[in-house]
């Protein structure tokens, strides 16, 4: 065999499905996917193998495949020295998961691209994230570090041996970290406290966590939020809506085709990493539809219904379901897509003042704020000002601004697009569904809510056979088993969708998803879920789904889906799993809530005992009803319909039993914490009951 493929020629990355994968595929590298292939190769070889990880819209990918993956000196190091495999994350989380440990065990930060070195049998003993291809930033150059390893595994392998069995001690320690706790009772007390000391953790001038790099952080944000519904007080909510509002009018958020990118390299949301991931997106969309909530403003408004026009726009499958991430770089560089310099805008806005109202608007200026004097658009003088300067009333700068906003956009679609990810993963779609499903019932838009639809019954048709549920489907094709993310995340999309749409075919799948579930990863010494399904063989330690990151574990999602699906069904065996583990979880849930915001959202709800509200009549004697609950903020209540002008479907005849109209009036039945109130008929009485504290 080759050492590498000689140039012009592709490697076996050529046959794979994942754009990522794809786009190493003339490397000079012999590159393989994760597989048997390549693993009985070390084996038979006793080569070290080289791992590295990444995914389509990552930059500092990109940037090492460019120097180094694509250098043939480099290349041939690596073809020499090691077996090379690449995995795309977004296909196996739990690779990634597992392995980003090691670089966390050698005290660093992790990310990607991560870059471990494994012995044959899988086990690591060196990693990193991104290497130069010399010594620069503080980091060894990948040349240097490739000839040190093969030298230690040929010279000096005792020590990679004692440093192998010291990592894999290291990860298993990580991997059920927490997990040895004693089971303790979450109380509502605990949440106001998570929420007051995740406060204390938040930028008071900008909003969001910290300084920079700043990450959108959508459920630590949203924990805030139930923190102060629960009594912690206004400046909770005064910090999520700084947040919020910072958030959307910086550089972070595409001020021209909506939806955010996936974070900014400052603290205050400017200059932006620019890819896009739809997980980021669909948790925003789901927090700007609460806060709609919590308190109506144009500016939520705005960002959801211009995040979900560039989610049908840009990142949906003609079949329905949703892309995985937009690229940060068109054209070799970063950004260039989405950046502006004031000669263009002046030759577009050639009309009258529109030019100069639209520079100070978004405050682009020569010299930029960006590469090669370029300007990434943030929101510098609001409308209210730009009125007040010109002596013209509101609506009519804002009607001028809309206008070039739109000449704006046309102009920039003609431009190269950043590359897209167009693989459909299941539980991304969940996450997205979930978003939808709740904007759809806060700005009442059926049709958000049937793109939802669309997506859930795309995977339902096409990755879900009603006992496996696949991960991610491209080039007509569905592989690789669903992990516990897509299990729980598609569960909780599908729980929202119900309560959009009342159609008991979503609620019958999230029922049956969530059962099988917990067959394939629930472990019941530890009281908790593994990502991958019990028994995977290619893994060097069992890990388990704790933590959640950029997005939500799957243990998270699907607590929340058990929860939802206990209040949606009356099924209390739902809550067997999420008592015992969010007990388990108590300590680390209470110590460090930044790590655990998506289980702190499941867990509140959880200390309301799967609560309820079913409405009872026909569509029309429900509608003021059911209008005035999706305006109200409530999130631990899941809401079902009793159709009196249709048969119950069969699952849901029980709960619905007694719960009528009342008096010919359309009446909502309101029941937590495992009591029932009387019936209300009147909007006002249910949105107030909605708000009020437990006992109360």
């Amino acid at each position: 065999m080759d050492d590498h493929p000689p140039s012009g020629h592709t490697n076996r990355l050529a046959q794979e499905p994942s754009p990522y994968l794809r786009q190493h595929a003339t490397n000079p590298v012999d590159w393989y996917p994760w597989g048997d292939e390549a693993l009985a190769r070390a084996r038979a070889e006793n080569k070290p193998i080289l791992l590295s990880v990444g995914y389509s819209a990552c930059h500092w990918c990109h940037v090492m495949a460019h120097e180094s993956f694509e250098h043939p000196d480099i290349a041939r190091l690596m073809n020499e020295g090691f077996i090379n495999i690449k995995v795309d994350r977004e296909e196996r989380p739990d690779l990634d998961q597992i392995y980003q440990g090691v670089v966390q065990l050698m005290g660093q930060g992790g990310g990607w691209p991560l870059t471990v070195f494994l012995t044959p049998d899988l086990r690591p003993f060196y990693g990193g994230t991104y290497f130069p291809p010399s010594d620069r930033y503080g980091r060894p150059g990948f040349p240097r570090l490739l000839s040190a390893l093969r030298d230690a595994w040929e010279n000096k392998a005792d020590e990679v041996e004692e440093q192998a069995r010291r990592f894999q001690e290291g990860l298993g320690e990580l991997s059920t970290h927490g997990l040895d706790a004693a089971p303790a009772h979450l109380s509502a007390e605990d949440i106001v406290a998570m929420g007051q000391s995740m406060l204390k953790r938040m930028d008071p001038v900008n909003g969001g966590f910290g300084g920079a790099p700043k990450f959108p952080n959508p459920m630590n944000v949203a924990l805030l939020l139930r923190a102060w519904r629960r009594g912690g007080g206004e400046p909770l909510k005064a910090a999520v809506f700084r947040t919020l509002e910072r958030m959307a009018l910086g550089g972070i958020y595409d001020q021209l085709g909506g939806g955010f990118h996936r974070y900014s390299v400052d603290e205050r949301w400017l200059v932006p990493h620019f890819e896009k991931m739809l997980y980021d997106n669909a948790q925003l969309l789901h927090l700007y539809s609460e806060a709609e909530q919590v308190e109506s403003r144009p500016l939520w408004r705005k960002v959801v219904e211009e995040t979900v026009e560039y989610v049908r726009r840009e990142m949906t499958d003609p079949a329905g379901g949703f892309y995985a991430t937009q690229d940060a770089d068109s054209e070799g560089e970063e950004g260039k897509f989405f950046v502006w310099h004031p000669e263009e805008v002046r030759a577009a806005l050639s009309v009258g003042q529109q030019a100069d109202t639209v520079l100070r608007h978004f405050g682009i200026k020569p010299g930029g704020n960006f590469e090669h004097g370029a300007t990434v658009l943030e929101v510098v003088v609001p409308v209210e000002q730009l009125a007040k300067e010109q002596g013209r009333p509101v609506e009519a700068v804002e009607k001028e601004l809309a206008e070039a906003r739109r000449v704006l956009f046309l102009l920039r679609e003609q431009r190269v697009k950043p590359g897209r990810d167009d693989k459909i993963l299941a539980g991304w779609n969940g996450l997205m569904i979930r978003g939808l499903a709740l904007a759809s019932r806060v700005f009442d838009r059926p049709d958000w809510a049937k793109l939802a639809a669309d997506a859930a019954d795309f995977v339902l048709a096409k990755m879900w056979d009603g006992k496996r549920l696949l991960r991610s489907y491209q080039h007509g094709q569905g592989r690789i088993d669903g992990f516990l993310e897509d299990y729980g995340d598609f569960a909780s999309g599908l729980t929202a969708l119900y309560q959009a749409t009342f159609d008991a075919k979503y609620l019958d799948a999230a029922d049956a998803l969530a059962h099988r579930a917990v067959e394939l990863f629930w472990d019941e010494e530890k009281q908790a879920y593994l990502s991958a399904p019990r028994g995977q063989k290619d893994l060097v330690v069992a890990a388990f789904s704790l933590f959640d990151n950029a997005f939500p574990s799957g243990a998270s999602t699907l607590t929340e889906a058990q929860v939802t699906l206990s209040a949606l069904t009356g099924d209390v065996c739902h809550l067997d799993q999420p008592e015992h583990y969010v007990a388990k979880l108590h300590d680390q849930l209470v110590r460090n809530p930044m790590g655990y915001g998506h289980l702190g959202l499941a867990a509140d709800s959880l200390v309301d005992g799967a609560s309820g509200v079913t409405f009872a009549g026909t569509r029309e004697a429900v509608a003021p009803l059911l209008a005035a609950a999706n305006r109200t903020y409530a999130p631990v209540f899941s809401f079902g319909w009793n159709d009196t002008g249709s048969a119950p479907p069969a699952r849901l005849q029980e709960l619905f039993e007694g719960r009528d109209p009342v008096e010919g009036k359309g009446a909502a039945y309101l029941c937590r914490g495992f009591v029932c109130e009387r019936p209300i008929t009147e909007q006002g009485l249910l949105a107030e009951r909605l708000v009020a504290a437990p006992g109360h």
